[in-house]
Order: structure tokens, then C-alpha cells, then sequence
């Protein structure tokens, strides 16, 4: 592909080089191969990838096409997330023409739009065809006042988004980022493809998520095994958001955490409902057999150690809300050092006195 660069080409060389071309192009989708999760990452156009991999993205996309046919109708979890995330659509006074969703809980997002941001046109994307393939179905059966909204599909890979910079309004990610194994380079890929002024909306699990389930992993293979392995992929935690956000040069960051406690009536439905949402490990070093012991140890630890008086188990999901601007001369900014015209002792006086 000579000619024309992907944001994650344009990302490395932003790391390599340290420089930025702005464009003005309007939206357009870039059509080329080398979007794909399963081809060879280790060289883009001789760059070496600057990623650690962690996930193994191949097998995640199988997941997610999994997920699309056993995911449950109206997830009261995901739908919380989604209605939550969404709602900072509401304390914008700007409106956002064009959106970008990317994978994660695309479904929930756009049954869930209900005109907030005014959005016009909506370009909903995610890894897996499949799942691509039934929010397409779930937008035919739709009828409400999302209809309004001129949606199209793309198969495509946050960690090579095949947006052109400068084309979006509105970056929305629910529940998906935290698969990627370059969670900086995928936000500074977001933040070129947004015009000036433009938001960037996400929501990632944290690290206190399935705390519960930690540590009856921990203990079962402990006890079972001798020895422990990774059964649950690492997580970003909250202190880590703003520097996320700081380093892909969002202006105005914000960062908020929601901890959502979901009751089971054992350990085997928490698991059946991680892999409804597509949740499930993903790990490039993950142990592939789980022994039957070791898993039937795990259940009656968690049941043993969290169970509730009515026999359900609670699992807690914490949720890192990131809010982030693209600069623009009209955005507020913090004053030069120094410029100070008062000083807090006279503040403090003033205070003083007045009580």
C-alpha cells in the first residue's frame, strides 16, 4: 500500500519521529489487507511494531464471534455501562455530526443512543464479522428514533484503525479497549481520527474487576496444582487513565470509576455470562487446559468464601470512564505560571474575614 498510511503507520511514525501532518480530508474508509488481526505485525512498511503483545488478538476476534451468538438481549450489565457512558453525550452542548463506534458492546451503544449527541452519521466497527454481521440485524429490526441516523458496518482492528485522520466527531468505545495490546498507540490512532475539538468517549474494565474470582483461581491451583498460571487477562488500573489520556495528547482529560456488583447463582453462570459478553481470557501465554478438579475447586471456593445468605455469589466489574478532547484554540487552558494577579494569603484573609 504505497501512498496512502493506516493511523497505526501514522502512530509509529509519530513515536518514531516526534511530528504530526494535519489533513483536512473528509471521511473515508481506507481499504487495504494490512488491517487484518492475522497477518504478520512484526514489520509495518519496515517499522518495527513498537507493541508488547499481551493478547492474542486472533483468538479474542473468535471469541467476539462466539459472543455474537450467545449474547443475551438487553444485558442489564452491559446496558448499564452503555447508558453511563453515554450519558456524557448529555452535558456536551456540542453535537457530533459523524461518530465512530468501536468494538465492544456495539449493539448496546446504538439501542441506546436515543438522539443524544445528535449524531447524523454513525460508522459502527468491530473485529469480528459476526458481530458486525448482527448489529447489521439489529438495525434492520429497529424502529425508533435511531432510524434517523445513516449507520455503516466496517470488519476492523482498533489496533489499525482504518479511519483517515481528521474525519470523525465522536470516538465511542464501550468495553472493548482494554483488548488491545497497545492501549497508548490505540488512543493516539483515536485521537488523529478526530477533527478539531472532536471526543473521545471509552469505558475499559479495571483492575479490581473479578477480584472474587482472582482469588478462588489463586487458591483452587494452589491447593490442586502447586503452582498458579494466568487465568485472568491483567487489567489497566485507575491511576493509569490520566496518564493514558495525557500521553495520546487528549486536552482536558477526565476520569471516572463505577464498580458494578453482579449476583450469580454459582460460579459456572459467571462464566457463561463472560463468554456471552466475549470476556473471556485471552492471553497469548494463557494455560489452554483447565483440569476438571481444579475448576470444580474453584467454584466451591468462591462459593465458600463470597456466597451471599441466599446462596448467589457477587462479582464486581469495575469500570475506568475516560473523557478526552481533541485540542482546538476555543477550549479553555490552564494560565501561564506566574501570571498570578492574587495570592492565597490574601484569599485566605478575605475568607477570614467575611466568616
Amino acid at each position: 500500500m504505497r501512498g496512502t498510511l493506516s493511523l497505526y503507520q501514522r502512530t509509529s511514525q509519530l513515536l518514531f519521529r516526534g511530528r504530526r501532518r494535519a489533513t483536512n480530508e473528509t471521511y473515508t474508509l481506507i481499504p487495504s489487507i494490512s488491517y487484518c488481526t492475522n497477518i504478520d505485525n512484526n514489520t509495518i512498511d519496515g517499522l518495527q511494531s513498537p507493541r508488547v503483545k499481551i493478547f492474542d488478538r486472533e483468538f479474542k476476534r473468535k471469541q467476539r464471534d462466539r459472543a455474537a451468538w450467545l449474547m443475551r438481549p438487553g444485558d442489564p450489565f452491559v446496558d448499564a455501562v452503555a447508558d453511563n457512558l453515554l450519558d456524557r453525550l448529555e452535558d456536551c452542548k456540542k453535537t457530533f455530526p459523524t461518530a465512530l463506534c468501536l468494538g465492544g458492546s456495539l449493539e448496546a451503544v446504538r439501542r441506546l443512543l436515543r438522539g443524544r449527541g445528535s449524531i447524523e452519521k454513525l460508522i459502527m466497527m468491530d473485529t469480528s464479522n459476526d458481530m458486525v454481521k448482527l448489529c447489521k440485524d439489529a438495525e434492520a429490526a429497529q424502529q425508533d428514533s435511531n432510524q434517523n441516523i445513516e449507520t455503516s458496518f466496517v470488519v476492523g482492528d482498533e489496533e489499525f484503525l482504518p479511519i483517515k485522520e481528521s474525519s470523525v466527531d465522536l470516538v465511542i468505545s464501550c468495553l472493548g479497549l482494554h483488548w488491545t495490546n497497545d492501549l497508548p498507540g490505540a488512543m493516539i490512532q483515536c485521537k488523529l481520527a478526530l477533527k478539531s475539538d472532536g471526543l473521545f468517549l471509552a469505558a475499559i474494565l479495571g483492575g479490581e474487576t473479578l477480584k472474587e474470582l482472582r482469588i478462588a483461581c489463586t487458591v483452587a491451583q494452589m491447593e490442586r496444582e502447586g503452582g498458579i498460571s494466568p487465568r485472568i487477562s491483567p487489567l489497566a488500573q485507575v491511576r493509569d487513565a490520566g496518564n493514558l489520556l495525557t500521553r495520546a495528547g487528549f486536552t482536558l482529560p477526565g476520569v471516572d470509576v463505577d464498580e458494578y456488583v453482579v449476583r450469580y447463582s454459582s460460579a459456572l453462570e459467571l462464566i457463561e455470562h463472560l463468554r456471552t459478553m466475549g470476556e473471556t481470557n485471552a492471553l497469548l501465554q494463557r494455560n489452554n487446559v483447565l483440569k476438571r478438579e481444579t475448576a470444580l475447586a474453584t467454584a466451591a471456593i468462591y462459593d465458600s468464601m463470597f456466597a451471599a445468605e441466599d446462596g448467589t455469589i457477587p462479582a464486581t466489574f469495575q469500570v475506568i470512564f475516560m473523557t478526552g478532547w481533541k485540542e482546538h484554540p476555543s477550549q479553555q487552558k490552564a494560565k501561564r505560571r506566574g501570571s498570578a494577579t492574587i495570592s492565597f494569603d490574601d484569599l485566605q484573609k478575605q475568607f477570614s474575614s467575611d466568616s
